[in-house]
């Protein structure tokens, strides 16, 4: 086909990529799931992703357009070699992402949020929040013999000053395992938004109250496993759990985030391209990101 009749959108994020460091939002890619305790396919998300963005329009769903918005992609992590080295890497590169105003980090599969909180923590003044849309709590101290695996990935977030249980939420999830209850059990003062909850009542209302604790935050870390979505919506993850949210649901409950907490990292873990059918989790994922482009726009972060 001559390329002089396509959209001239058909780049790398719709077109929307710069070289500029001060750029409005920065993405990084973590091709990593050596953490993964079931089905595979993670590492090859990122390429998956950025390869279906040339063929999204720059405009969210109410036709907000994005023209005007910078996005400077910084690639992948090199994900070699064993898992302190890929935690180490990973780490540098996310304080070389935090220059820009928002950033977000493609997986990978759950355990690349823990070396990611890290350095947000690090680098981020508190106190900090912490937002998990997930099927599964992952508060496990160990799984598997792992203390970095996806199932840990929010026990290893509590390790991280300045955070604390008092400024985390937990919404979506269907799934529970002995010890996490019992961590929940000593910490009251989580708030844990079950799926059936939503499904079930008036999502405006009992997300906005969920959310009260982290209005406290400073800055709030967002991450999505895209599990927390219902299987018809996200068949391409490594651990389904049936009874999950509808992508609408996830989008309204962004939305309802990014209108009153001052978010500041999202990432976006557990598509396996290789257990999906019709790219659909991978398309759900884009939807997501460029949904959360425009409201970065609205906010106006620079």
């Amino acid at each position: 086909m001559n390329n002089d009749h396509q959209p001239k959108h058909r780049k790398l994020w719709s077109g929307l990529t710069s070289d500029d460091e001060n750029a409005n939002i920065g993405i990084l890619g973590v091709p990593f799931e050596g953490a993964a305790s079931f089905r595979k396919g993670t590492a090859q998300a990122p390429a998956r992703i950025r390869s279906l963005s040339p063929h999204v329009a720059p405009y969210t769903e109410s036709g907000g357009a994005l023209s005007d918005l910078r996005i400077r992609d910084l690639d992948d992590v090199d994900v070699s070699g064993d898992w302190n080295a890929v935690h180490d890497r990973t780490a540098k590169r996310v304080e070389e992402l935090l220059k820009h105003p928002f950033a977000i980090v493609i997986g990978g599969d759950h355990s690349v949020t823990i070396p990611v909180f890290h350095a947000f923590a690090e680098t981020v003044p508190g106190p900090l929040g912490y937002l998990h849309l997930d099927a599964h709590l992952d508060l496990m101290s160990s799984f598997e013999g792992r203390t970095w695996s996806h199932a840990c990935t929010a026990r290893r977030v509590f390790e991280a000053a300045p955070v604390s249980p008092e400024h985390a939420v937990f919404v979506g999830i269907r799934s529970w395992l002995g010890e996490e209850i019992s961590f929940l059990r000593d910490h009251p003062e989580i708030q844990v938004l079950a799926a059936s909850a939503i499904a079930e009542g008036d999502i405006t209302s009992i997300v906005t109250s969920a959310l009260v604790p982290l209005r406290n935050a400073a800055s709030v870390y967002v991450t999505i496993d895209i599990d927390v979505l219902d299987p018809a919506f996200a068949p391409g993850t490594g651990t389904p759990e049936a009874g999950g949210l509808s992508t609408r649901h996830l989008l309204r409950i962004l939305r309802l985030a990014f209108e009153h907490l001052p978010i500041r990292v999202l990432d976006v873990v557990e598509v396996s391209p290789p257990l999906d059918h019709s790219d659909i989790t991978s398309f759900a994922a884009i939807k997501l990101l460029y949904e959360v482009f425009g409201w970065v726009k609205e906010r106006n972060i620079r």
